[in-house]
């Protein structure tokens, strides 16, 4: 590697000069680039000599921006064969949050002190779940022009520890604080009041959800294969995502059986006759037999029969504003009921029937939930909910 200086004449007769830095990199190509001063090509010189040691070097002329490594990033997310909501949000992130702020860096040029920058950038307008995710985007996309020799390093590996992000998860979490009852959770009571308002073909979708809690993707995926009503229980086994594409669940234990109380039973066996037949035989159909949108069961269905019950926030909106606030109830439901003998259902009978990958999710979402010595008018009112 050398450092040399260069004069030479222009077209125009005027006497020029530049610092050349002269080098090989790692591939064993031999690269230069000039400088106006001598100090700016010394200390390139020493960076790249570093660089070229480590094996960390990319030259700039290869290296493509932050956007253009973006756009190669959602193309190998699409080939991966993602689902189109997450190839949706890994696209905000990149038009939304990365790319108006370091979109026309190259890569080459990106250091740990200009990700940290970045991050400080995002914090200033955004949610901490918002800067954590738009980071996590940013790393992807080196990791993917990494993979495709388009950059020798991922510089936000080297942003902070794991045990850092772990405090700023934990911290996130102290903020939001646990799921309270009546706030995130339908209420017993709550329910009770609601059900006579379900009425037409969202009642039997909105009973299953208060007494299955499953999941809004694998409601609009039930069939009615799917359903024992001899037995009395569904099994979960696929999932349609918003956009009405069928497919495989979110983990592996998510392929579930829960069983049926007596209500929901007699409510399916009444709208199995009514239920309109289509070649994908869902349980929850539109009027034509095709998946139900995402955006129908909220604004024609739930939000209007959880204001016709007076569950309304001040402005006189639906309190609770999606399905998901009725899967927390059945999780509730589950933890603050009695089996035979006056036993509680224990953890993991709870984690089986919400499909979570792991006990310790459940507790982390629900374990403040489990009945407590003083929670007998609690455990009362629920349990007299179910007779």
């Amino acid at each position: 590697m050398s450092v040399r200086k260069r004069e030479w004449v222009s077209p125009q007769g005027e006497a020029r000069e530049a610092w050349v830095v002269d080098y090989v990199d790692g591939s064993g190509k031999r690269r230069n680039k000039n400088f106006k001063l001598k100090r700016d090509a010394d200390a390139y010189a020493n960076r790249v000599n570093a660089e070229v040691r480590a094996g960390t070097h990319t030259p700039d002329s290869i290296s493509p921006t932050v956007a253009e490594a973006g756009q190669l990033w959602l193309q190998t997310s699409e080939n991966a064969g993602l689902e189109r909501a997450t190839l949706n949000s890994y696209r905000e992130h990149l038009n939304l949050h990365i790319a108006p702020l370091i979109g026309g860096i190259r890569l080459s040029q990106l250091t740990v002190p200009m990700v940290r920058a970045f991050e400080d950038k995002l914090r200033i307008d955004r949610s901490p779940a918002m800067v954590r995710k738009a980071v996590g985007s940013l790393s992807m996309i080196l990791s993917d022009a990494h993979e495709r020799g388009l950059v020798a390093q991922n510089v936000v590996r080297g942003l902070r520890s794991k045990r850092s992000r772990g405090r700023e998860q934990r911290a996130d979490r102290r903020q939001k604080g646990k799921l309270k009852v009546g706030v995130d959770i339908p209420t017993p009571a709550e329910i009770r009041v609601l059900i006579p308002h379900l009425e037409g073909r969202w009642r039997p979708l909105f009973l299953t959800a208060i007494f299955t809690g499953l999941r809004a993707s694998e409601l609009r995926g039930l069939r009615w294969s799917d359903v024992d009503l001899k037995r009395g229980e569904v099994h979960v086994r696929q999932r349609v995502d918003r956009f009405g594409r069928v497919g495989a669940l979110k983990s592996e234990s998510a392929e579930r059986a829960v069983p049926l109380p007596p209500i929901l039973i007699n409510t399916l066996r009444e709208w199995k006759l009514a239920c309109p037949k289509g070649p994908l035989d869902l349980v929850f159909p539109n009027g034509i037999g095709n998946p139900e949108g995402p955006t129908n069961v909220l604004h024609r269905g739930l939000h209007p029969m959880m204001i016709a019950a007076g569950l309304t926030t001040t402005n006189g909106e639906a309190k609770y504003t999606g399905l998901h606030a009725l899967r927390h109830f059945f999780a509730s439901w589950c933890i603050n009921r009695r089996i035979d003998g006056g036993l509680e259902l224990p953890l993991k009978v709870v984690q089986a029937r919400m499909g979570h990958s792991t006990i310790a999710m459940t507790a982390d979402v629900y374990g403040h939930l489990f009945p407590r010595g003083d929670d007998s008018a609690e455990l009362a009112a629920a349990e007299k909910f179910l007779v």
